[in-house]
């Protein structure tokens, strides 16, 4: 990902709320799967990291990105960007040049 692009998906990212929070149980495989499917239907999705998960949202988020094989386009305190295209290019929102 070039940095226009990831700077192209910082700014459609600041627009949405968080649709998953992570906390004490930290990664679950059904946070992991869940996160799978939303960015299958919406493609560029953040995640809410809570004062009770002692884990690195860095951390936290590189997990995910791995186990869902996605791109982390920032983190910024305890909030986490993630994107990945749809898999099915007629079901693509976001279309990056």
């Amino acid at each position: 990902m070039t940095t226009k692009q990831r700077a192209y998906l910082k700014g459609l990212a600041m627009n949405i709320d968080a649709i998953f929070q992570v906390g004490k149980a930290s990664i679950t495989p059904e946070v992991t799967e869940a996160v799978s499917e939303a960015l299958e239907k919406r493609e560029l999705i953040k995640i809410s990291v809570l004062k009770n998960c002692m884990d690195d949202p860095h951390d936290i988020a590189q997990i995910i990105s791995e186990r869902t094989r996605s791109e982390v386009v920032q983190v910024i305190g305890k909030k986490i960007v993630l994107y990945r295209p749809a898999k099915d290019e007629s079901k693509r929102k976001i279309v990056l040049s």
